[in-house]
């Protein structure tokens, strides 16, 4: 089992290239399958959750060619099978988007019910009210979210909650329903609205993505496009906040600062700096760091995604700091490992009450879940001593080559196999 192992103590200096981001990619390659002519995307991230999706369409007819790892050309019009159901698939969330897209051009679709990472529960009772509203039959049974309709018709949809997969599904159902769909208390989170301009340049009629309504005039076909992903917001914060957290002076390149804003603007209260360029941030550390409060909400709020790391740059902040967390139960399934390394935090219902220690301490940590992961890692680079990190697939789900990105920079990562690796490591750094 392939595991991370890092050296602590050293600042991070350069320059890093962010990729493009997951979770717009992952809506947008299920929306590709929605024309019967051929989609080029680009700027996808090379990751295993987009493999296992591209290999989940394949399974059910699709074409998928691989340009390289970060652009694929796919083509829908060989698709037999709408039903979705294997071993990968079961194990991401997005799995649920191909229930959008198949329902929405050919009024049936069978799909697994989504896995993903242990964060809390992701109930997609949003995803089948806005598909009986536009009058398909939907039911649960054996595992799988089976959706039929004779004929999809615009409706008047309100979520109860902002959902940014029932968003997205309703959306893609929407774009070939017959007359016009108004969804209101819409998700507004940036890969909503890629996914909405990905639609729209296939002929797609979608107004208001990024606003709490959208509106939606059903068309009758999707056509061929090419088209390049957003960069990921979270990769990004996540390098941001290893900078604060271990020092040094790094650029972030290939971002959209406007989608860092509440990541920015908390790094900014502890006491980092910040310089935004066009399609570029600079993150320097100015010295000690100091306690804030945080709470999670959804965009343009502090994103739960950034959770677990700004909790790992509180931990050795000056003084006590809290993290409330509105959005997911389980989010601080990573603060035993944490505790590991050192760090005083005590959780009382969905508040995590951080005062600042020292420093960490190397230890070996599980990663419980992707971001929390990614948060371990970071803490790791701040630990005096030697950190592994367990169940890198986590990571791995949606960050590519984190641990070649981090060397980069003058992280002392690698990723290993074996004991026989660990005392290579060990040998090279000491």
């Amino acid at each position: 089992m392939e595991q991370y192992v890092i050296k602590g103590g050293n600042p991070l200096y350069g320059e890093v290239e962010i990729s493009g981001a997951k979770n717009a990619a992952l809506a947008i390659l299920a929306a590709a399958i929605m024309t019967d002519e051929t989609v080029t995307i680009e700027n996808l991230p090379n990751v295993r959750d987009i493999n296992v999706l591209l290999r989940t369409i394949e399974e059910i007819g699709a074409r998928v060619e691989r340009v390289n790892a970060h652009k694929v050309r796919v083509n829908g019009s060989f698709i037999q099978n709408v039903s979705v159901d294997n071993e990968f698939i079961r194990k991401i969330r997005a799995s649920y988007y191909l229930l959008g897209a198949l329902l929405g051009k050919y009024k049936r679709a069978e799909v697994a019910l989504p896995g993903g990472c242990d964060i809390g529960s992701r109930p997609i009772d949003l995803h089948i009210k806005g598909f009986r509203a536009m009058g398909a039959q939907v039911d649960i049974a054996h595992g799988l979210v089976i959706a039929r309709a004779q004929h999809l018709a615009g409706t008047h949809i309100y979520l109860d909650k902002s959902s940014v997969g029932a968003t997205i599904n309703i959306m893609m159902a929407a774009a070939m329903a017959d007359g016009k769909t108004v969804i209101e208390n819409a998700a507004k989170e940036p890969h909503v609205v890629d996914v909405a301009n990905f639609l729209n340049s296939m002929g797609a009629n979608i107004r208001g993505a990024g606003t709490d309504v959208i509106r939606i005039v059903g068309v009758e076909r999707l056509h061929k496009t090419e088209y390049s992903v957003i960069p990921d917001q979270i990769e990004a914060g996540s390098f941001m906040f290893a900078v604060g957290a271990a020092g040094g002076d790094v650029l972030l390149k290939n971002v959209i600062p406007k989608h860092l804003e509440a990541t920015t603007a908390k790094l900014l209260e502890v006491g980092c700096m910040v310089d935004e360029f066009d399609d570029a941030v600079r993150v320097h550390s100015g010295g000690s760091l100091h306690h804030t409060q945080v709470t999670t909400l959804p965009y343009p709020g502090f994103p739960t995604d950034m959770q677990p790391q700004m909790a790992v740059l509180l931990g050795i902040a000056d003084g006590t700091s809290t993290v409330t967390e509105s959005i997911f139960e389980n989010r601080f399934r990573y603060v035993d490992e944490l505790t590991r390394m050192g760090a005083d935090i005590k959780v009382e219902s969905n508040i995590a009450i951080i005062r600042g220690v020292e420093k960490y301490t190397g230890a070996r940590v599980s990663a419980p879940d992707l971001r929390a992961g990614a948060a371990l890692v970071i803490a790791g680079l701040v630990a005096e001593g030697i950190t592994i990190v367990d169940d890198i697939y986590y990571i791995e789900r949606g960050y590519e080559d984190f641990d070649k990105k981090l060397r980069g920079i003058g992280g002392q990562i690698e990723k290993i196999s074996d004991d026989k690796d660990l005392q290579k490591f060990i040998l090279k750094v000491s």
